[in-house]
């Protein structure tokens, strides 16, 4: 099974690639515009330079059984549309674009095309997330905070606060009836953002502070007296009386434990087993994107 990684940054480097160059029965391909870059993580995974390549035409030559996409937002819609062009099922990380009109266009190509196109939303597999979706969740509170790195909306947005988006929408327990959008921004630059998501018999809430004093992941969902609470996707304390305590082994690896693995796997037995998997229910999470980021603009503009 030929496999295709497209963009070799951090986000490859350490979350995709040590998954993907273990697995049996897949040639990994390399691909980036920079030479450096490439012999350096080609040679960490002993790849012969046949399967090293710094242009998109000449990986795409390979007839690829898949491609995972880790390239700069920006450049997502024109990769994966020669891809999907392709027949070829590709795996990109979030999002599939900052412009909402690109990401619906991607959509619908990947349907026209009849070609798998899954985005890397890798919270909807990891262990801890998932647990909640068996608990009760009246109130689901999930908050995603930075230190000083106060951003523009869309790329904040689009680049980060989708996770949040994103999550809570895997964790609802119905259709949402209301959503609500408070920031502030200050020059230009947002602080922070608050989602609030209501429906029947339930409120969402999703927090992101740039300019908070810690970076940290903190999820809760709670209902019927019980609780329970993730933090940074490794710790699980169920609150019911006295907390109860589940930390992450020693031995789980930080792919695992973040849904990573699970999401690239999932991904690659679908497309052996030539099985389509649609992006329809993710371009949910860029609409409701691109409605945080409006609403943010226009409580800008009006101040």
């Amino acid at each position: 099974m030929k496999v295709g990684c497209i963009g070799l940054g951090e986000i490859a480097q350490k979350a995709y690639l040590p998954v993907l160059g273990v697995q049996p029965g897949v040639e990994l391909h390399l691909q980036t515009r920079t030479p450096a870059t490439l012999a350096r993580v080609g040679d960490s995974l002993r790849l012969p330079q046949r399967q090293r390549h710094t242009d998109l035409s000449e990986l795409l030559a390979q007839n690829l059984d898949a491609a995972f996409v880790h390239a700069a937002t920006v450049a997502h819609p024109e990769i994966v549309t020669r891809l999907l062009e392709a027949g070829v099922p590709t795996f990109v990380d979030k999002p599939l674009a900052y412009e909402l009109a690109d990401s619906e266009r991607l959509v619908r190509l990947a349907e026209e095309r009849n070609v798998s196109l899954a985005v890397g939303f890798n919270r909807r597999y990891a262990p801890g997330y998932t647990q909640c979706a068996e608990h009760p969740r009246e109130l689901i509170v999930m908050q995603k905070n930075r230190i000083g790195l106060p951003e523009d909306v869309r790329t904040m947005v689009l680049d980060d606060f989708i996770h949040v988006v994103d999550t809570l929408r895997f964790l609802l327990p119905g259709p949402i009836d209301d959503v609500i959008v408070r920031a502030r921004v200050d020059g230009g630059l947002v602080h922070h953002v608050v989602l609030q998501l209501v429906g029947d018999g339930f409120t969402a809430l999703g927090v992101m502070n740039r300019m908070s004093g810690s970076a940290e992941e903190i999820l809760e969902v709670s209902g019927q007296d019980t609780k329970r609470q993730v933090v940074n996707l490794a710790e699980v304390i169920d609150h019911k009386g006295q907390p109860s305590v589940r930390r992450r082994g020693d031995w789980v690896p930080v792919a695992r434990q973040r849904g990573i693995e699970q999401g690239v796997l999932a991904f690659l037995d679908a497309a052996r087993a030539g099985k389509v998997l649609s992006a329809r229910d993710v371009l949910a999470t860029h609409e409701l994107c691109e409605r945080v980021v409006r609403a943010v603009q226009e409580r800008s503009a009006a101040a």
